[in-house]
């Protein structure tokens, strides 16, 4: 068993100054905690917010460029149209044009 000397005033008064210390600082720590958290989880929605706004300008340039291809695939697929029916190339021409050479060549065409 400890020996029943006494203790120095000056002694327990530190040891309480620091106890007394660290209860006061608890709740100060405590929130600092809290608004470091708070900040961290704020900056990562952040970040995920931007991220989303990046994939979703990339697929609106994506569509944006298919209707664009689509445009100029409509206008060519029309050009061709428009230049067979001036030029009057279709299936019964070359038909025609087939038989002619035949009966030229000496076939008999049908």
């Amino acid at each position: 068993m400890a020996d029943p000397t006494t203790v120095s005033p000056m002694i327990t008064d530190a040891v309480t100054q620091s106890n007394v210390q660290v209860v006061g600082d608890a709740p100060a720590v405590a929130l600092s905690t809290l608004y470091q958290s708070q900040a961290h989880s704020l900056g990562i929605l952040f970040e995920n917010a931007v991220a989303a706004q990046q994939q979703q300008y990339t697929l609106s340039q994506a569509a944006a460029n298919q209707g664009i291809m689509q445009i100029y695939s409509v206008n060519s697929t029309a050009a061709a149209g428009a230049t067979e029916k001036v030029a009057q190339t279709g299936v019964s021409d070359n038909l025609t044009s087939l038989l002619t050479i035949l009966g030229a060549l000496g076939g008999t065409g049908r």
